[in-house]
């Protein structure tokens, strides 16, 4: 795609982004289908599955970025893709659910189990710092520790998640005792959820062919967005950070604005933190297809996003513990306080890339 126009470029790349939205939605539905028939959110291998098939777009962007060496673009838009989606949960605040009397996202979401989902993204994003001063060497069966010990540490995070939606031994079982949603929730877990007449046969073949129109977008996107930005001579790291990122996240975007209007609200919050604690295992998996160290090659940029997007969860962290009742800008103070840590968040990306 290096030899083609830049128009021609852009419109591949808004093309792509538009599939992903649509079959991120059809995605979403026809997992909720699975969801409710086969009661995968009651199981952890389930909940495996329920995040794989939410971070498509991200797995296929991955896979193509380690297959063609385009290591720099895979880092961004991992870590770049936690920051921005952590920022969706403002999207949802603000637009969610408007008007007088209405409490911002955490106070109506506020549960200790959404708590102990951002705790699980903090945890992953510690180990990818630290992933990142490891020598290179430290490679055995196209493998590192670093990486290893992402997935082992998300594997453990699923479990306690759903040994949490259980029961928790606090006050109101861990949920906000005035809350609309009296009881926590577990990653992509609905407690009444929506009536369908689509049957499980047809869900899962069209789960099948969004899935399948997912990957093939995200490697368009990938390979199209690349060659884009180095025509405009964007780094692959801005790229992937900000405007591929974006691409991808447009599917939570969509799903999240629609539960947060449903009243679904921990179940909005739960897939933006089930989803960022999934990415940085996508480690892994560049690591086996390139047989390459990922993490030590990381440059000052990618530890300056993974520290942006702990900060972020940290914020939303506070907000679940202390549910601010505050509106700032028609948003709850801590979407405020993360809009505002993003905006210079990308400013300071920015002067690094340019520096």
């Amino acid at each position: 795609m290096d030899t083609l126009p830049l128009w021609l470029l852009a419109a591949i790349f808004v093309a792509g982004a538009a599939v992903i939205w649509v079959a991120g939605i059809q995605l979403s539905k026809t997992t909720d289908v699975l969801d409710s028939r086969l009661h995968l959110g009651s199981a952890l291998g389930g909940l495996i599955v329920l995040a794989v098939a939410t971070n498509l777009p991200e797995i296929a962007i991955t896979v193509s970025a380690a297959l063609s060496g385009s290591l720099e673009v895979a880092a961004g838009n991992i870590l770049g893709g936690i920051a921005l989606q952590t920022v969706v949960l403002v999207v949802l605040d603000a637009l969610g659910k408007r008007g007088k009397g209405v409490h911002p996202l955490t106070y109506r979401a506020a549960s200790l189990g959404l708590l102990l989902e951002a705790l699980v993204v903090v945890a992953v994003l510690a180990v990818v710092i630290a992933g990142t001063q490891l020598p290179s060497s430290l490679t055995v069966a196209r493998l590192t520790p670093d990486v290893v010990l992402i997935a082992v540490i998300w594997l453990v995070g699923l479990f306690l998640v759903r040994r949490a939606g259980k029961g928790l031994p606090w006050h109101e079982a861990g949920a906000a005792p005035d809350t609309s949603t009296p009881r926590p929730r577990g990653h992509r877990t609905r407690s009444n959820p929506s009536p369908t007449t689509m049957s499980t046969k047809k869900a899962a073949v069209v789960f099948g062919l969004s899935a399948l129109a997912t990957l093939v977008a995200g490697v368009v996107l990938e390979r199209a967005g690349d060659a884009a930005a180095s025509q405009i001579g964007l780094s692959g790291v801005l790229f992937g950070a900000t405007v591929l990122a974006l691409a991808t996240s447009l599917p939570e975007i969509s799903t999240g604005l629609q539960a947060v209007k449903q009243g679904d609200d921990n179940l909005a919050m739960s897939d933006i933190f089930g989803g960022n604690a999934f990415l940085p295992v996508l480690f892994l998996v560049a690591t086996v297809i390139s047989g390459q160290a990922i993490l030590p090659q990381s440059n000052t940029s990618d530890v300056y996003l993974t520290a942006l997007a702990a900060l972020l969860t940290l914020v939303y962290a506070v907000g679940l513990l202390f549910r601010p009742r505050r509106r700032m800008a028609g948003m709850g103070v801590d979407s405020f306080v993360v809009l505002v840590l993003y905006a210079v968040g990308i400013g300071g990306l920015v002067a690094i890339t340019l520096g």
